[in-house]
């Protein structure tokens, strides 16, 4: 079953869908094979799932390609089954994405299930942040927007991040759920920055330069999760 919702589902139809998800899921063994089950879960949500987050996956998954992660996306209000727009495949592919990645992009809705299997959800905006948290309440101290966790993870030094994650143990999920806690600590320790320093703007039928100030603020946070992610595994 495909976990794209077409657009104009009630919040009750997608509710419905949801659980109709989760249970295939469960009958099915889960969605993951044995081996892929220690895989940590990124997730990258934006509104359309079109830009921001589509480049967030692509161009983080090319960064950590050799770590036990799976880096994928959805969006709030998802343009179901459409591509990423030319000028962000462009700029996902320059700063280090796989082209057949930003070419095979196709946008989904964030649902439910996809929301509580991540171990990590990072935001291009507060705004998306709420949604995600709405879906999957548990996972509050795991969802950031990716530049609150990047300016938070920037106060830890690489030893800090490996240490926490040692003392987690071997797996891959168990050591990067040390590591956000982690971070999350930071919320209350870091200086309060403005709020729009957080978000991630949408170019979405925007100029080029507008796509570029977007990656602007974009690329440098997916640099730290990078530097994160490879420290914690």
């Amino acid at each position: 079953m495909s976990d794209m919702a077409p657009p104009g589902m009630t919040r009750r139809e997608l509710r419905r869908r949801a659980e109709m998800l989760r249970a295939t899921k469960t009958d099915a063994g889960g969605e993951f094979a044995p081996e892929e089950r220690e895989q940590v879960r990124i997730l990258m949500v934006c509104t359309g799932n079109v830009c921001r987050s589509p480049l967030a996956e692509i161009t983080l998954r090319a960064r950590i390609q050799d770590a036990p992660v799976r880096v994928h996306s959805a969006g709030t209000r998802a343009l179901i089954g459409k591509p990423m727009t030319a000028d962000a495949q462009e700029l996902a592919v320059e700063h280090g994405g796989a082209a057949p990645d930003a070419d095979a992009h196709r946008a989904r809705w964030l649902l439910e299930p996809i929301a509580e299997d991540a171990d990590l959800i990072l935001a291009m905006s507060r705004e998306h942040r709420t949604s995600a948290v709405e879906l999957a309440p548990r996972l509050l101290r795991r969802t950031f927007t990716i530049r609150e966790f990047a300016r938070l993870a920037g106060a830890i030094t690489d030893e800090e991040i490996t240490r926490a994650a040692d003392a987690a143990g071997t797996r891959p999920r168990a050591r990067l759920a040390a590591v956000t806690a982690l971070v999350t600590q930071q919320r209350g320790l870091a200086p309060p920055a403005p709020l729009e320093d957080d978000d991630v703007i949408d170019p979405y039928r925007r100029s080029r330069e507008a796509y570029e100030r977007s990656a602007g603020q974009l690329i440098p946070a997916v640099d730290e999760v990078a530097r994160v992610l490879r420290a914690a595994l």
